[in-house]
C-alpha cells in the first residue's frame, strides 16, 4: 500500500482547547506516525502512513473538540520521512507570534458530573475545569497561552494535577487553569464591612444568606455579580434602591431549564441558546403566571434569563433558591467591578456580603445578551462566551483600530482578514470606563500582536472615543455614525455594496451638523449617498430630550397643531404648559435645539403621547416599553407622506401623529395604537425602499441601528421587504446598536487604506 506524508497547517482557536491531544488520539486510531505542535499561527501536523489511513485522519480533523474553531486549513503531500511514532512536540515560536484566544466557556458535562460525584477528588470544588471548559479570555495576560501567562501562574500544580496536565490522553492535558482543592483557588465569605466570615463551607453559607433575603456580591469569571432571591419582592426592591437602578430589568439565573420553562415561553432556538457553551442571557417572553418578583423586570413582557455557567453557580443552586437575580456588580452607569479591593469600596453600600475567590480576573467581561427571532438572533450585548472570537473579513489589509462610539462602546482591531471586536466596554461617561477602554486596546494589541497603522473614529467631536483617537500618533479617519452602522452589517456578510442601508437609531452626528437617526443610505465600501431621512424636527433641550421623551411628544404636537392649548388629551393635561412655553421659546431662538431626523426620538414621542413613558431611567426605555405593549394581532396602519426636496426623499410622520391623536380622542387603547404605529413604520420602510430601488436599482437591504433591536418592528420589516422582492440582511454576529460601530469603522478603513 502506498504511503504518503500529509503536512497540515491549521489556524483558528486550536490552542488551549484540547486540540493536540485530539490530533494525537486520531493519529493513534489510524495507525499513523509523525507529530503535532503549536506554532505562532495555530497548529502544525505531519502525519504519514498508508494513503487511505491518512485520508481518514484528515477527514477526522473536520470534527474537532467543541471549543475549537477552525478558520483555515492547508494540506500539502510530501514523501514520507520514516517517523517511528506519533508524538506531541513542544510549541514552536516564530517572530510573528499570533494565536486566536478562546472566550470563557461554561462548565462542560464531564466536569459537572465530577463536581457532584462524592468519589471524585474534585467533588464540590468550585473551580473545576478542563480543556473543554472554564476561564480563558478573562485570565490571559499574554501569549503563548501557557499557565505562566495567566492569572493561574501563582498556583503551583500538585502532583496529581501535574500528572493530568502532562498526560496527552487526559482531557486536562495542558489545561492552563487546571486545579484542585489541594493546589487551586479558594473561596472566602466576607461581611459588607469587609470582615471575614468564619465558615468551612462559604457556598453553603452564601446559599443560606440568599434564602434569608440578603444581597451578595459574588465574584465570577469576568467580574462581580450582585445576587439575591428573585422570588422576594422586598429583596429585589431593596437591590434596586441600593444599586440606583429604578426600572431597567435585572438578569435572572435559573437552576435549570425546567425552572426557566416555569416562567418563560421556550422554543427550540431559545433552548439551544440557553444550553450552548456560551451561556448568554436570553430575552424570552414571560409566562402569565410567574413566581418572580414584579420589580425584577417591571413594565416588561420578557425576562432576561440564563443558566448557571460556572461550577460555583451550580453549587449555589444545589444548596439554595431556584431563581436568583444575577445582575452586573456595579452602581448604575459604571463598568462591572472585577477587582476585589474595588468591590469592597464600590459595592459596600449595595451588598450585605461578598463571596470572593483568589483567582485574579485580568480582564473584565459582562454577560452577553441575545434576543432570538424566528430562528435567528440579535445581539444586544456581545461579551462573555463570544469575545474575543474573530470576525472573518473578505479581504486582507493593514491593521486598523476602530474606536467605536460613546454609548455601548466596543473597539475593534484588525489583523489580516480578521477583525477582533472587544467585549462590551460600556458607556463612555466616566474615568473608569475610559480606563477600561484604554486597557482593553492595549491587551488586544498584545494578545494578537497588532500594531495599528490607522485609527478610525466617529465624527462627533465631543465623543471620548474620538478624543482618544485624536491623541494617538497615527493617521486618522473620521467615519459618519450611520455609515459605520451600515458597514458593520455589511462586514458580517462580506459585502462591498452597492446596497441600501436603512439605519434607525437614537442619535448620531450628521455631516450637516444635525442629529441623524432615520436614514436611508446608498452604500458602497467607498462611501455613501443619503437618499432619504425622517423629516427634521428640533430636539428640545438637546440631550435632555433623550432623557425626557415628553419633550419630543410636545415638539411633534407643536409642529402638527401649532398650539397645544386646544388639545384635550391626557398628555397635554399632564404637561407643564408654562415650562413648555419656555422650551418652545428656546426652540424658536434655536437655543440648544439641534435639528434631528431620529427615528428613535419618534418612538419616544409616541411612547410619551400614549402615557407609556414621559421620562426614562435607562437608554431606550420609552421605545422598549412601547414595543412591549404592541398588540400582535392588530394589522391597522396610519397614513404618512413621502416628500421630495432637492432630490432627497423626506418622510413626513405628521399624519401618523394626527391619526394617533384621533385614536386617543376616540378612546382607542394604547396596545392597538402602538401596534398601528409599528405597522406604519414598517410600511414607511417598504415605500421608501421601493422608491429608492426604482431610482437607484438597489435590491440588497441592510438593516442596522438600535431601533432594529425592536423585534416587533424587525419581524414586520423582514416580512414586508421580502414580499417586495428585496434581499434583506440583519446583524447576526455583532449588535445592531452602537456596540457594532467599531467593526464598521475598521471595515471602511481596511479598504480605504488598502494593503
Amino acid at each position: 500500500m502506498e504511503e504518503v506524508r500529509a503536512c497540515v497547517k491549521m489556524e483558528g482557536i486550536v490552542q488551549g482547547v484540547g486540540f493536540r491531544p485530539f490530533v494525537y488520539g486520531l493519529a493513534q486510531r489510524h495507525g499513523l506516525r509523525g507529530w503535532v505542535l503549536n506554532d505562532e499561527r495555530g497548529v502544525r501536523i505531519e502525519a504519514e502512513g498508508e494513503k487511505d489511513k491518512v485520508h481518514g485522519f484528515l477527514s477526522g480533523l473536520s470534527s474537532p473538540p467543541s471549543l475549537a474553531m477552525i478558520i483555515k486549513t492547508a494540506v500539502a503531500y510530501l514523501p514520507p520521512l520514516g517517523y517511528n511514532s506519533f508524538e506531541i512536540r513542544n510549541s514552536k515560536e516564530g517572530e510573528d507570534r499570533f494565536a486566536f484566544i478562546s472566550p470563557d466557556i461554561a462548565i462542560c458535562n464531564d466536569c459537572l458530573e465530577e463536581l457532584f460525584n462524592p468519589q471524585d477528588r474534585r467533588f464540590n470544588y468550585p473551580f473545576i475545569n478542563c480543556t473543554n471548559c472554564g476561564p480563558r479570555f478573562t485570565i490571559i495576560k499574554d501569549i503563548p497561552y501557557d499557565r505562566e501567562n495567566t492569572t493561574m501562574s501563582g498556583f503551583r500544580l500538585c502532583p496529581s494535577c501535574s500528572k493530568e496536565y502532562n498526560d496527552p490522553s487526559n482531557r486536562r492535558f495542558h489545561a492552563q487553569p487546571n486545579a484542585c482543592p489541594h493546589c487551586g483557588p479558594t473561596l472566602k465569605l466576607f461581611s459588607g464591612s469587609g470582615e471575614k466570615i468564619a465558615t468551612h463551607n462559604p457556598i453553603r453559607e452564601t446559599a443560606k444568606l440568599l434564602m434569608m433575603g440578603k444581597i451578595v456580591a459574588i465574584k465570577g469569571l469576568g467580574g462581580f455579580h450582585l445576587a439575591c432571591d428573585a422570588t422576594r419582592e422586598d429583596v429585589v426592591s431593596r437591590l434596586r434602591k441600593r444599586k440606583g437602578r429604578k426600572d431597567k430589568p435585572f438578569a435572572l439565573m435559573c437552576r435549570d431549564l425546567d425552572v426557566i420553562q416555569g416562567i418563560c415561553l421556550l422554543d427550540h432556538m431559545s433552548r439551544r441558546l440557553l444550553e450552548g457553551k456560551e451561556r448568554p442571557i436570553v430575552i424570552l417572553p414571560k409566562k402569565t403566571v410567574a413566581t418572580v418578583a414584579p420589580s425584577a423586570a417591571p413594565f416588561q413582557k420578557t425576562f432576561g434569563v440564563m443558566l448557571p455557567y460556572t461550577p460555583l453557580h451550580h453549587l449555589l443552586f444545589a444548596k439554595g433558591a431556584p431563581i436568583l437575580v444575577m445582575t452586573s456588580g456595579n452602581v448604575s452607569d459604571e463598568p462591572i467591578v472585577f477587582k476585589d479591593n474595588e468591590a469592597f469600596v464600590r459595592l459596600r453600600r449595595v451588598a450585605d456580603f461578598f463571596l470572593v475567590h483568589n483567582r485574579e480576573i485580568h480582564t473584565r467581561c459582562d454577560d452577553s445578551v441575545i434576543k432570538p427571532l424566528n430562528g435567528s438572533i440579535t445581539f444586544l450585548r456581545r461579551a462573555r462566551g463570544f469575545a474575543p472570537l474573530p470576525i472573518k473579513l473578505n479581504r486582507d489589509g493593514k491593521s486598523i483600530l476602530g474606536c467605536g462610539a460613546d454609548i455601548k462602546n466596543t473597539f475593534c482591531l484588525t489583523k489580516g482578514r480578521f477583525a477582533f471586536l472587544s467585549q462590551h466596554i460600556g458607556d463612555m461617561e466616566n474615568f473608569e470606563t475610559m480606563r477600561s477602554f484604554g486597557e482593553g486596546v492595549e491587551l488586544f494589541k498584545r494578545l494578537f500582536r497588532i500594531e495599528p497603522e490607522c485609527v478610525v473614529h466617529d465624527l462627533h467631536p465631543d465623543y471620548l472615543s474620538t478624543r482618544y483617537a485624536m491623541g494617538l500618533a497615527l493617521p486618522r479617519i473620521g467615519v459618519q455614525h450611520h455609515f459605520a452602522h451600515a458597514l458593520s452589517c455589511m462586514a458580517e456578510y462580506g459585502s462591498k455594496g452597492p446596497a441600501l442601508a436603512i439605519v434607525f437609531d437614537g442619535t448620531g452626528y450628521g455631516e450637516d451638523g444635525a442629529v441623524w437617526g432615520g436614514e436611508f443610505l446608498g452604500v458602497t465600501i467607498n462611501g455613501y449617498e443619503r437618499f432619504g431621512h425622517l423629516r427634521y424636527i428640533p430636539l428640545p433641550g438637546g440631550d435632555m430630550a433623550v432623557r425626557e421623551p415628553w419633550r419630543m411628544a410636545a415638539a411633534y404636537l407643536e409642529r402638527v397643531y401649532g398650539n397645544l392649548d386646544g388639545l384635550h388629551i391626557p398628555f397635554v393635561k399632564r404637561l407643564d404648559l408654562e415650562r413648555w412655553s419656555q422650551i418652545r421659546l428656546a426652540i424658536r431662538n434655536k437655543i440648544n435645539s439641534p435639528l434631528c431626523s431620529s427615528m428613535g426620538r419618534l418612538f419616544d414621542a409616541v411612547s410619551a403621547l400614549l402615557g407609556v413613558r414621559g421620562t426614562i431611567n435607562y437608554e431606550g426605555q420609552a421605545a422598549i416599553e412601547l414595543e412591549q405593549m404592541a398588540e400582535k394581532a392588530e394589522t391597522g396602519e396610519y397614513p404618512f407622506k413621502i416628500l421630495e426636496e432637492k432630490g432627497m426623499l423626506i418622510i413626513n410622520p405628521d399624519p401618523i401623529i394626527e391619526a394617533i391623536i384621533k385614536d386617543i380622542r376616540s378612546g382607542e387603547g394604547p396596545f392597538i395604537i402602538s401596534a398601528r404605529f409599528h405597522n406604519s413604520i414598517a410600511r414607511v420602510i417598504s415605500r421608501m425602499a421601493k422608491r429608492i430601488r426604482l431610482a437607484a436599482g438597489l435590491s440588497d437591504v441592510f438593516l442596522s441601528g438600535g431601533v432594529f433591536q425592536n423585534h416587533y418592528l424587525l419581524a414586520k420589516v423582514l416580512d414586508i421587504l421580502k414580499e417586495d422582492g428585496f434581499r434583506v440582511y440583519t446583524h447576526q454576529k455583532v449588535p445592531p446598536n452602537d456596540g457594532g460601530i467599531s467593526l464598521g469603522q475598521a471595515f471602511y478603513a481596511l479598504y480605504i487604506k488598502g494593503d
